[in-house]
């Protein structure tokens, strides 16, 4: 199972966040690259508890029966639910976003493990810091996949 973590999965995340441009257009979903980057930032921050939400009440019930899905080596499914904290609709600035993205996931990968949250995750409640570091790669990588990278 990767994790952002190991040095080679997060050298990979930077070569693929490198690829992307302005203009880099979504194969599915309905945000833009620059719009991308912001929802990747804000939900590393949850992983790094510089924002720590409440449980919410769906998350209680569901989130320990979809956890194992998000934490396992399939990617993540397309168009998966977003919670609204996280939609970002208004007008980004890409090069603005993409630095805030990379330094934060160095600060992160910087800090190992001992980095991460023991916050309870909104949705899904109690992870290690070992499955914040699964869940921000799988977070990652699916929304580069969206855009072709």
């Amino acid at each position: 199972m990767k994790t952002i973590f190991d040095k080679s999965t997060y050298e990979e995340i930077n070569q693929r966040l490198n690829v992307l441009s302005p203009e880099t257009k979504a194969q599915w979903g309905v945000m833009n690259a620059p719009q991308m980057l912001a929802h990747c930032f804000e939900g590393l921050k949850i992983a790094t508890g510089e924002v720590k939400r409440p449980r919410i009440f769906i998350g209680r019930i569901l989130g320990p029966l979809f956890k194992n899905d998000f934490l396992n080596d399939k990617p993540m499914k397309k168009n998966s639910p977003t919670d609204a904290a996280f939609v970002i609709t208004d007008k980004r600035e890409f090069n603005t976003e993409k630095e805030k993205l990379t330094g934060a996931l160095k600060r992160f990968y910087d800090g190992g493990e001992k980095g991460a949250t023991t916050h309870p995750h909104f949705f899904f409640g109690n992870l290690t810091q070992q499955e914040y570091g699964v869940l921000v790669y799988k977070h990652l990588d699916h929304h580069l996949k969206q855009f072709g990278a």
